[in-house]
């Protein structure tokens, strides 16, 4: 909490690191925001402690981000402050908890992910120049991302079916790579990838939690 205390306000390349210049970047300044959030829950629940500096620097983060990261126009949170390219890691707002499931700024970013982002084999996770040859796959990760976002929206038949989707591009051994081609369904980068594992795991168990 300390160390995000002291550098939240910096500009950087973002989770994908792009090769651009350094900017805000809205899923940054959430994982900000969720260290601080969470560092607050344990030094309630482990040390019994209160920490009002702490609830101020996490209520400060999150008013940055709701003031800044959110497009009027795209009706949706996007990759960085002042861009309108659409991002899936945007989608941490609601799944982080900075704003609750049922607040529409949450159903405009699940919805233009899914109109600008989805491919028949997963979710890209954008669609810009990103100073890199080569074309974008789909990433496990993001088609995690939104299948969760969808289960927490209430959206559970369309979550189970893109579940599906995902868990088809496992190979003969039930191993996932880190994306896949998005036309022809062919493992791309890291292979087995650990995080996409892992979000066949986070899939399946907020698949279960929105069960009734």
């Amino acid at each position: 909490v300390n160390a995000v205390a002291a550098r939240w306000r910096e500009p950087d390349h973002g989770i994908w690191e792009i090769r651009d210049m350094p900017r805000p970047h809205v899923h940054s300044r959430v994982m900000c925001w969720t260290a601080v959030d969470r560092g607050l829950v344990l030094c309630e629940e482990v040390l019994g402690r209160s920490r009002p500096d702490w609830e101020q620097l996490r209520d400060e983060i999150g008013s940055d981000i709701l003031r800044n990261g959110f497009s009027e126009s795209a009706n949706a949170f996007t990759s960085a402050y002042g861009s309108e390219t659409i991002d899936a890691a945007s989608l941490c707002v609601g799944l982080s908890g900075l704003l609750p499931a049922d607040d529409p700024r949450v159903d405009g970013t699940i919805r233009a992910v899914e109109r600008e982002l989805s491919t028949p084999h997963g979710i890209y996770r954008y669609c810009c120049e990103d100073g890199l040859p080569g074309r974008e796959g789909a990433f496990h990760l993001c088609t995690s991302w939104l299948i969760e976002s969808l289960a927490m929206v209430g959206r559970q038949a369309d979550a189970e079916q893109l579940f599906e989707v995902l868990c088809r591009a496992a190979g003969p051994l039930g191993l996932l790579s880190e994306e896949v081609d998005a036309e022809h369904g062919i493992a791309l980068g890291n292979y087995p990838q650990a995080y996409s594992h892992l979000s066949v795991i986070n899939s399946a168990i907020r698949l279960g939690q929105a069960q009734p």
